[in-house]
């Protein structure tokens, strides 16, 4: 550097760029939003540096899934940019969904001007109380206040949000204080949490007791997904392996260690019955996913959990250790390795059990076996050519049938779902999902499975993955209604149907008037020439299933299983 060099001006940035050339640092290479008069600093200066790429939504409910599958698909921290007001509020149950998800976002949401903020003057855009309505349904949420704050409550934000149980946190910025200027600091990177390394302590005394145990079962979830390298050391020690619905593709569905995630049904609990041991793993075994917590583990049941609050939740835990799973995996192997002799007959119980349950599961789809088949087929041919599939799924009745277990998974990542329970959201999610492997450069092909009801409910945002040429496969499941309603009304209401018939587009023209490929499965004889041909396309592609012509599936699916005996 020469003299003059070191006398140059610092230059000065808006608070609008700070936040573009931040979110820069983190990695961001998409956001998603709606454009308004309350966030053009942001979303100018995201569009003069030209370096991360912005969704324009239909809808902030939309683009808030949009980033959640997003970030869930690439690992890099979802962004989502709404307006202030009824704006940021319709973000609100998509924002409830990343949280239960476990999923960091930043939600960027704009704010009337600063001199007018909570005077109660029923200024034109306002919420009175927007930060208390963000902090409900997120993680947390912050204003920036002025420029001088601004860099330090934006890394402190993505710390939290990155901080275990991760999930979204909202930043209220007033659109003045997005205009003023601030020098350039010289440092934006982002102030990542260190993994949370558990204490050497506890590691031994759970390692001591698993030492002598004989069929040993690892129950993986979401806050495990970073953990597959010391997974694989409990697996090559003897160990198996189940998933909650989040865990899934931590180890690959195909391994003979793998019970996938079918953790509820009947042979699985009779394998959980024959096990003297369950280490639960970044889980906090819902549920859904436990028959409303009756369902038979293990008498030994230990747990590793970055959240100290994971302890004696759902069920009680003979030992607990709080710390990062990875880390906390890789030190308990380092104590077990060479010292355990699990039985040999357990993996092959493994192995039953899983046949069993699969069958089981099969035994109720009727016609959509050749549905499940042939996008089983599908992702084979995927994994095959070195790449894989995205799977989001809205809730539905097919995801509950089927959806939430098949086809088999190979990525940590590879499964997106409404984890929440709200429907509607499967559509918003393939965009972002899709969009983010595009930008991201991971190579594998989205696929959704939604329902026509929840379809509907965000319908508009089919021209935003027009619009961005959004490449993936969506399984519309057309039964005209509310399925799952309708079978609990059967069960519970005298079969009384009220409120479930809906009247839906011809989704052929709609998809036609939209410039998206639209493709119609009247039968399952057609299953495998249709999902190759969909596959093939680029873009969207919906693929109808008419559910009336295919007829009931083999069994009813009324709600989540409760315990009748």
């Amino acid at each position: 550097m020469n003299s003059s060099d070191s006398h140059s001006p610092i230059p000065m940035i808006t608070v609008g760029e700070l936040v573009a050339r931040f979110l820069e640092q983190c990695g961001v290479k998409v956001a998603f939003g709606v454009i308004s008069i309350h966030n053009m600093p942001m979303l100018d200066a995201l569009h003069r540096r030209g370096h991360i790429h912005f969704v324009p939504a239909r809808g902030e409910a939309g683009a808030c899934n949009m980033a959640d599958a997003a970030a869930r698909v690439s690992g890099v921290l979802g962004v989502c940019v709404t307006s202030t007001g009824t704006g940021a509020g319709n973000a609100a149950g998509a924002l409830v969904e990343a949280l239960t998800a476990g999923t960091p976002l930043l939600h960027l949401t704009g704010q009337i001007e600063s001199d007018f903020i909570d005077r109660d003057l029923g200024f034109i855009h306002e919420a009175p109380a927007q930060l208390a309505m963000l902090q409900a349904v997120g993680k947390a949420a912050f204003r920036i206040r002025n420029a001088e704050t601004a860099l330090a409550t934006l890394r402190e934000a993505v710390r939290v949000a990155f901080t275990p149980p991760c999930g979204p946190v909202s930043l209220d910025i007033p659109s003045d204080v997005q205009a003023r200027l601030l020098p350039l600091p010289a440092d934006l990177a982002p102030l990542w949490p260190a993994p949370l390394q558990p204490a050497a302590a506890e590691v031994e005394a759970l390692a001591a007791l698993l030492l002598d145990k004989r069929r040993p079962l690892l129950w993986l979830g979401g806050g495990a997904r970073g953990a597959g390298a010391a997974v694989a050391r409990f697996v090559a020690m003897g160990w198996g392996v189940v998933t909650s619905v989040q865990g899934r593709g931590i180890l690959p569905e195909d391994h003979p260690a793998s019970l996938g995630a079918y953790n509820l049904q009947k042979p699985a609990e009779a394998l959980y019955q024959s096990c003297d041991a369950m280490l639960v793993v970044g889980s906090r075994l819902r549920s859904n996913e436990t028959l409303r917590y009756q369902l038979k583990l293990p008498a030994a049941l230990y747990r590793i959990d970055a959240n100290a609050l994971a302890h004696n939740r759902g069920y009680p835990s003979d030992y607990f250790v709080q710390g990062d799973a990875l880390a906390t995996l890789h030190a308990l192997a380092d104590r077990l390795e060479g010292r355990m002799a699990p039985d040999p007959a357990l993996l092959p119980d493994v192995q039953r059990a899983r046949q069993q349950a699969v069958a089981h599961v099969n035994g109720t789809l009727g016609p959509y076996q050749a549905l499940q088949d042939g996008l089983a087929a599908q992702a084979a041919q995927a994994v095959q050519n070195g790449s894989g599939l995205w799977w989001v799924r809205d809730i539905t009745l097919s995801n509950s049938m089927w959806g939430n277990r098949a086809p088999q998974l190979n990525h940590p990542r590879a499964g997106v779902h409404a984890l929440g329970g709200g429907i509607g959201q499967g559509l918003a999610m393939a965009i972002g999902a899709s969009v983010a492997d595009r930008l991201h450069g991971l190579g594998r092909k989205t696929v959704a499975l939604v329902g026509d009801g929840g379809f509907m409910l965000n319908v508009g945002e089919l021209a935003c993955a027009a619009q961005e040429r959004a490449p993936f496969v969506l399984l519309l499941m057309n039964d005209g209604g509310y399925g799952v309603i309708k079978n609990i009304q059967d069960d519970l209401y005298g079969s009384r149907h009220c409120y479930v018939d809906l009247h839906t587009p011809d989704f052929a023209q709609l998809c036609t008037s939209l410039q998206v490929a639209h493709l119609r499965l009247s039968g399952p004889e057609h299953c495998a020439a249709v999902l190759a041909q969909a596959w093939a396309l680029d873009g969207p592609v919906v693929v109808e299933v008419d559910m009336r012509a295919w007829g009931p599936f083999a069994a009813k699916f009324a709600g989540p299983i409760l315990r009748k005996d």
